[in-house]
C-alpha cells in the first residue's frame, strides 16, 4: 500500500503545483510539459523492458543450464552460513539461494547487465515459496532492500563517465563510493532485520561484516597507487573474468552431467522474454509518476528546502549543490546520472570540485528504490510490499547522509 500511497501523491503533489504555477505564475506551458514527460516516460519505460529482453533472454538461460547442472545448488550450500540466518524462511537446498548470491556478485563488480536478469530469477523463485502471491514475503523483502542499498565494491561506471568528463584522477572516489554503499547496504539490512526481528549477531554475519571490510582493505592496498586508467583496466578485466567463468562453469557441469544444454538454455531463455514483457505496466506506471513530479519543480523545491533548513541550523551548505543527485537516484538512475554529469561540466563545478566528487560518491552509494520496486516487484505481481518502500528508503537516505560525511571527510 505504501508505493500506491507515493504513485498518487506524485500526480497530486505534481498537479497542484503546476496549477499554482499556471494561476500565479502565469507558467502556461507548465501542462503542455507534464504531458508530454507522460508521452515521453511511456515510451521509455516500454523501451527499457525491450532493452532487457535479450540480456533476460541470456541469463535466465544461463541460469537455468546452471540449475540443471546441480551449480545453483552448490552456490547456495557454499553461501548458506550467511544467507540462512537473512533469509531463515529459505530452505537450505532451495534453487533460490543460489541465483540471490549470484546477484550479489554480479551488484559488486558493478555488472548491471547481468546482476538484474540475476534478481528477477531470484525474485521469482523466492515467488515460487511465497504462501500469499499478491503479497511481499519476508525474504523477498530482504533480497529488495538489500538490492536497493547497492553494496558495489567497484564503481565502473562512474569512474567511467569521470574519466570522459576530464577528472585529473577519476578513480579518486573509489574508495569514499565503496564506503558509502557499504554503509547503505548495512543500515538496509539493519533495517528489514528490525521489521522481520532477526538477530543479526551472529558469527557468520560478523565474518561477512569483518571479510567485507578487510577486502576492501586490500583493494585500496593493491590499487591506490595505480593510475587511474590501470583501476579502470583491472576492473573491467575482473568482472568479465568472473562472469564468464561462471557461464563455462555451467556449460562444463552440464556437459559432464550428460544434460542437453542448449535445450536447457532455450527453457530458460523463453522465462526472459515472458518476464521482459510482464514488467512493462509497472516500469510505465513509476516512471512517468517520477516524470510529472520532476518536470514541475518538485525536486527543486525539496532541495532547496533542505539547503535553507541546513542553513538555518548553521551548519554548512556546500553540499547542497549535488544533492539532487542523491535525491533523483532513488527515483530513477537516468535522470540521476544527468544531474551528476551536469554538475561535472566546466562551466559549473568540474569533475574535481567538491561537488562534482561528492556527486560521484552519490551517484555510486545509493540505488534506484522505486525502480526497483516496480521492477522486481511487477515481475512477479506482488501488489502490497509491506515495509518494502520504508526499508529502501531509510537505506537510501541513510547512504546520502553517509556520501555527504565522506566528502567532508576526503575532499573538503
Amino acid at each position: 500500500m505504501a508505493l500506491n500511497y507515493v504513485w498518487i501523491s506524485f500526480f497530486v503533489i505534481a498537479f497542484i503545483v503546476a496549477l499554482y504555477q499556471l494561476i500565479f505564475e502565469g507558467n502556461t506551458e507548465v501542462f503542455a510539459k507534464m504531458m508530454t514527460s507522460t508521452f515521453e516516460n511511456s515510451k521509455t519505460g516500454a523501451e527499457i523492458a525491450i532493452g532487457l529482453t535479450g540480456v533476460m533472454t541470456l541469463w535466465l538461460g544461463i541460469m537455468k543450464i546452471g540449475e540443471k547442472a546441480g551449480m545453483i545448488e552448490k552456490f547456495a550450500k557454499f553461501v548458506n552460513p550467511l544467507f540462512s540466518r537473512l533469509f531463515p524462511q529459505v530452505p537450505k537446498k532451495a534453487p533460490a539461494m543460489g541465483s540471490v548470491v549470484m546477484n550479489f556478485s554480479a551488484n559488486m563488480l558493478g555488472l548491471d547487465n547481468a546482476a538484474t536478469p540475476l534478481g528477477l530469477k531470484a525474485m521469482k523463485e523466492l515467488q515460487e515459496l511465497n504462501p500469499q502471491k499478491d503479497t511481499a514475503s519476508n525474504p523477498q523483502i530482504m533480497f529488495l532492500v538489500l538490492n536497493t542499498a547497492g553494496l558495489t565494491i567497484i564503481p565502473t561506471s562512474v569512474m567511467a563517465v569521470r574519466l570522459a568528463m576530464g577528472a585529473a584522477n577519476p578513480a579518486d572516489i573509489f574508495i569514499p563510493t565503496m564506503i558509502g554503499t557499504f554503509i547503505s547496504f548495512m543500515s538496509g539490512m539493519i533495517a528489514v532485520a528490525a521489521y522481520q526481528r532477526i538477530n543479526l549477531f551472529r558469527l557468520p554475519v560478523l565474518v561477512f561484516i569483518g571479510g567485507f571490510l578487510l577486502l576492501m582493505y586490500g583493494l585500496y592496498a593493491w590499487m591506490h597507487t595505480m593510475p587511474s586508467e590501470d583501476i579502470a583496466t583491472y576492473t573491467a578485466m575482473i568482472g568479465g573474468l568472473i562472469i564468464f567463468s561462471v557461464i563455462i562453469l555451467f556449460l562444463v557441469a552440464g556437459a559432464r552431467r550428460k544434460i542437453n544444454v542448449y535445450e536447457a538454455f532455450i527453457d530458460g531463455a523463453k522465462e526472459g522474454f515472458t518476464t521482459a514483457v510482464m514488467i512493462i505496466p509497472y516500469l510505465v506506471a513509476i516512471l512517468v509518476g517520477i516524470g510529472v513530479f520532476r518536470v514541475t519543480g518538485c525536486l527543486d523545491f525539496i532541495t532547496n528546502g533542505i539547503a535553507l533548513l541546513v542553513g538555518w541550523m548553521g551548519l554548512n551548505t556546500d553540499f547542497v549543490p549535488a544533492l539532487p543527485v542523491g535525491i533523483m537516484k532513488t527515483f530513477s538512475g537516468g535522470g540521476a546520472r544527468g544531474l551528476m554529469i551536469d554538475l561535472m561540466k566546466p562551466e559549473n563545478y568540474g569533475p574535481d570540485s567538491f561537488v562534482g566528487r561528492l556527486a560521484c560518491i552519490m551517484q555510486g552509494s545509493t540505488e534506484t528504490t522505486f525502480y526497483v520496486l516496480a521492477l522486481y516487484f511487477g515481475s512477479v505481481n506482488i501488489k502490497k510490499t509491506r515495509h518494502a518502500l520504508a526499508c529502501g528508503l531509510i537505506a537510501d537516505v541513510v547512504g546520502v547522509i553517509a556520501a555527504i560525511i565522506i566528502g567532508y571527510i576526503f575532499f573538503h
